[in-house]
């Protein structure tokens, strides 16, 4: 119907469509008159029962059910085990009922405004939720297994989730070729048409690691479909389409046309139409009734992921522990090593890449890590614990800046390439690192299903650059930020931003901070309860976690953390790019060996903490600008007169550790220094919690670049201006005497 040239669409309609083409045996034709009046008398029903209800019900398309069935009972004829879907809205509830078969009273629950949930979290409404349902499938008698998969009002989001929980479901299975899981995808015409992530997750369909081998989309045309009751059931559409809905009004519903057919030609009775009505009726009294009952309404019950075994019986965690991240030290040598080798035999590498391998080799000896290294070690020990790492977006196998160096190219063989990685140990899990699409929207949507499918499994999607989330919002927002609250759903994806002012220009420099921190869940305000367990629970209570690493031993740790966790959260990494070379931006093994953990704070260490006393000032600070602060100090000859905090961990903010570093220097200022402008970053974030924390008698000074309306500036004098400014402040003890608080 796209296509303006009636030529080419009567010339397609008498290919596809020629009539007789299709026949039916009177058994089929019964099942199908059977589907028809379960789909039918559903919104019929639901209409009685709660007309000023939004329903975005199926009225005028109501033959979508029994075509959706019988995609599946094919499917299942001809081996699928698993089919996950996708759809928006209109039409949600009855593909639920009739569909996935939810049950009836589960549903219905959902409507009475009287009923309390008795989860944590915000749930959604009604028609946003998911569902996981194993069956026999009755055409086939064959097991069957149905998701569908939540998602939000923002149209065809779901797209690429589904995808990539799909492409999850066949890694795990070894379903190289899509025998065995499938995926449907349902759309509104306007949408499929209109909304570009449909095109970037088409974009997917033929890249090795995100082919999920064919989708069968179903496209659902709203103009012919007519909504009897306009786009939602509170609407009143005669408003603007008068003529229209008087046509619509005067349609005959496809159930009765069809049964009318089918007892004019005999197939059936009117008796037997008329008790086929009345028994699924009287299955949806019975449902109506049992729906009152308090104890059903749990939005657990709506979980399209379920992770098997990793909870308890009730959906918690098992416990609220998590065990050190360090590993042996052999193991990281044994790790450097291969990162610093070529597996292969007779395969060149690049003259530059055989520099930048000795380069690992001699950290591996001297018992150091850099950033890369780190990250190898991280990845490396979680294969051999059997997680499955996945690596996803633009240019990560080389990584963005030349550091990583995952996949090596033969120099003299096309297409020829090794990933040491793979090499690593005799029983290991899988490592996928992947050059994604041009896409981001797409791309993290994709990853977000890949990690939905299994709580045993490091799922990370690196941005380019920081800021290029951007255009991946609406995943962000509406799937990762709120996915748990919303669908109970919990996931342990990783995103990688790079982030820091480099003088490069008001793109690529800030990944944009406070927006994550802006929608973490935590009270500023509230001064937290803490014993031993305090850093897990902390965690557990956290929407995501927000972290900016100043080594490579903290992000060594931080993944291994992701995975070691009783329970999985987002993980937002603001990751560096000058500091991946830089000469002081080093770990000792020390650091990472067993028995080491993450550090959420990295108080100072040197001369100001031998005499507490005496400190005058304690600059409090996250990334890569701490750098900048203690050449700065050293400069100065400062070091026993200011103190340096490093923040890891951002969110959950750690209360409980800055509160020990506060007391320590009792005497001294409180300043917050950051590289970002005031109105961006972390300022807005940390002050009234660093305030909570001194219970507002001590003032918390700002230093950093003054606000500004682009993230960074496009003149390399500038920036080094403002740099020098704010250190010159930063270091200057009597900028704040005399100023009101």
């Amino acid at each position: 119907m796209f296509i303006n040239d009636v030529e080419q669409c009567d010339w397609i309609r008498q290919k596809f469509e020629t009539p007789g083409v299709m026949k039916f045996s009177n058994d089929e034709k019964r099942t199908l008159l059977a589907r028809l009046v379960r789909s039918t008398r559903f919104e019929d029903f639901l209409a009685r029962k709660w007309s000023s209800e939004k329903r975005f019900g199926l009225e005028g398309c109501e033959v979508m059910i029994p075509s959706l069935k019988t995609i599946i009972d094919k499917s299942s004829e001809m081996g699928i085990e698993h089919v996950i879907m996708g759809m928006p809205h209109r039409g949600r509830l009855n593909v639920l009922a009739n569909v996935i078969r939810k049950e009836l009273e589960q549903i219905f629950c959902q409507f009475d405004p009287k009923l309390e949930a008795a989860d944590e979290g915000s749930g959604d409404v009604k028609y946003h939720l998911g569902m996981y349902h194993e069956r026999i499938n009755r055409t086939t008698n064959k097991n069957i297994t149905l998701s569908l998969v939540a998602n939000p009002s923002h149209l065809e989001a779901v797209d690429p989730v589904v995808q990539g929980k799909t492409k999850a479901e066949q890694f795990y299975r070894g379903d190289t070729e899509g025998k065995k899981v499938m995926s449907i995808l349902v759309h509104g015409d306007a949408a499929f048409a209109g909304q570009g992530v449909v095109y970037e997750t088409f974009h997917l369909s033929d890249l090795p690691s995100y082919t999920t081998n064919g989708t069968i989309h179903v496209v659902v045309n709203n103009q012919v479909c007519y909504r009897r009751r306009g786009h939602n059931e509170m609407d009143e559409p005669m408003f603007t389409q008068p003529l229209m809905y008087k046509q619509i009004h005067k349609q005959v519903p496809v159930l009765k046309k069809y049964a009318d057919k089918l007892i004019a030609d005999g197939t059936v009775t009117l008796q037997e139409f008329e008790e086929e009505i009345a028994k699924y009726d009287k299955i949806c009294e019975e449902a109506y009734t049992r729906s009152k009952d308090n104890k059903i309404l749990h939005i657990k019950h709506w979980l399209d992921s379920p992770w098997p075994g990793f909870f308890n019986l009730d959906g918690e965690p098992k416990s609220m522990t998590c065990p050190p991240t360090g590993i042996p030290g052999d193991m990281l040598t044994h790790i450097g090593n291969v990162a610093s080798s070529v597996p292969l035999e007779g395969f060149k590498i690049h003259g530059g890449l055989s520099r930048i391998l000795k380069g690992r080799l001699e950290m591996t000896k001297n018992r150091v890590v850099d950033w890369a290294l780190g990250e190898y070690m991280a990845f490396g020990s979680l294969l051999k614990e059997g997680i499955h790492v996945r690596l996803s977006g633009q240019d990560v196998e080389r990584g963005t800046f030349s550091h990583r160096h995952h996949v090596l190219h033969d120099q003299d063989v096309d297409k020829r390439t090794c990933v040491p990685m793979n090499h690593l140990w005799e029983e290991q899990a899988p490592y996928t690192v992947c050059n994604s699409s041009l896409s981001e929207y797409g791309v993290l949507g994709f990853e977000l299903g890949f990690a939905m499918s299994s709580p045993n499994a490091l799922v990370c999607w690196e941005a380019q650059f920081g800021d290029f989330h951007n255009t991946a919002q609406c995943i962000i927002d509406q799937f990762i930020s709120s996915g748990q609250a919303k669908w109970v759903r919990h996931n342990g994806i990783i995103l990688l931003l790079p982030h820091g002012m480099e003088g490069m220009g008001p793109e690529h420099s800030s990944a944009r901070p406070e927006r994550f921190l802006q929608m973490s869940n935590e009270d500023p305000d509230a001064f937290p309860q803490y014993d031993e367990d305090f850093e897990v629970s902390q965690l557990y209570d956290c929407n995501w976690i927000v972290v900016n690493c100043s080594t490579p031993a903290s992000y060594f740790h931080v993944l291994r953390r992701q995975i070691l966790l009783p329970f999985r959260k987002p993980l937002i990494i603001f990751t560096p790019k000058s500091l991946l070379r830089h000469p002081e931006a080093k770990s000792s093994f020390d650091e990472m060996v067993s028995g080491t953990s993450f550090r959420r704070v990295i108080p100072e260490e040197n001369a100001a903490a031998e005499s507490p006393g005496e400190v005058k000032r304690v600059i409090f600070c996250t990334g890569k600008v701490y750098y900048d602060l203690v050449r700065e100090r050293k400069n100065q000859d400062l070091e026993k007169e200011v103190a340096i905090t490093r923040l890891e961990q951002i969110s959950p903010f750690p209360f409980d550790l800055l509160k020990e570093e506060i007391e320590k220097y009792a005497k001294a200022d409180l300043v917050w220094c950051q590289e970002e402008h005031k109105n961006i970053g972390y300022y807005d974030y940390v002050k009234p919690r660093f305030r909570t924390i001194v219970n507002h008698t001590r003032p918390i000074w700002y230093v950093g670049r003054e606000p500004a309306a682009a993230p960074a500036t496009g003149n390399k004098n500038t920036h080094l201006v403002s740099l020098r400014r704010f250190l010159d402040t930063a270091f200057n003890l009597e900028a704040f005497e005399g100023k009101m608080f």
